[in-house]
């Protein structure tokens, strides 16, 4: 099992046990479907129904039919097991990889931030630079030797 972070149970909604969660999860069309399992404070639950309301995800579990069953998760991380879906990765995966260009170290994914259009590296060596999680500057992600190789593209890295 491996558990990875989906988001965090912010509140509650009605009485019935139905709760909020906020997530940025890239995947999350995914996860948050009927039938597929969560965790929460390391205790496995089935999604009943989900339903999106504003940026929150609204999820009602199996077991669950009244407010004070689920409460007292409430501001509790949520978790899903990787072994339980078919993710070649998720980009936390990336975080600690080492990232080469032209055969030459040019330093390790120390955080992989969010934006509208694309995922984005943060890498560390001497320094940090952004490397947009695209096809552009993204060459080949090799998960079985924990590398990054990225396109030679002029202008990316601030070199002499």
């Amino acid at each position: 099992m491996r558990l990875i972070y989906l988001g965090k149970f912010v509140n509650t909604h009605g009485l019935k046990g139905e709760i909020r969660i906020i997530s940025d999860f890239e995947f999350k069309e995914s996860v948050f479907r009927v039938g597929n399992s969560i965790y929460i404070d390391n205790n496995k639950y089935i999604i009943s129904s989900y339903r999106k309301h504003k940026n929150y995800d609204m999820v009602m579990l199996e077991g669950i039919n009244n407010i004070n069953d689920i409460e007292i998760y409430k501001g509790c991380n949520v978790y899903i097991d990787t072994d339980e879906y078919n993710f070649e990765y998720v980009y936390s995966d990336f975080i600690g990889m080492d990232v080469y260009m032209d055969n030459k170290y040019k330093g390790k994914v120390i955080e992989v931030l969010k934006s509208k259009l694309y995922p984005i590296l943060k890498i560390e060596n001497n320094g940090n630079f952004l490397v947009p999680y695209t096809d552009v500057f993204v060459k080949k992600i090799d998960l079985e030797n924990k590398s990054i190789i990225i396109n030679s593209i002029k202008g990316l890295l601030d070199e002499d």
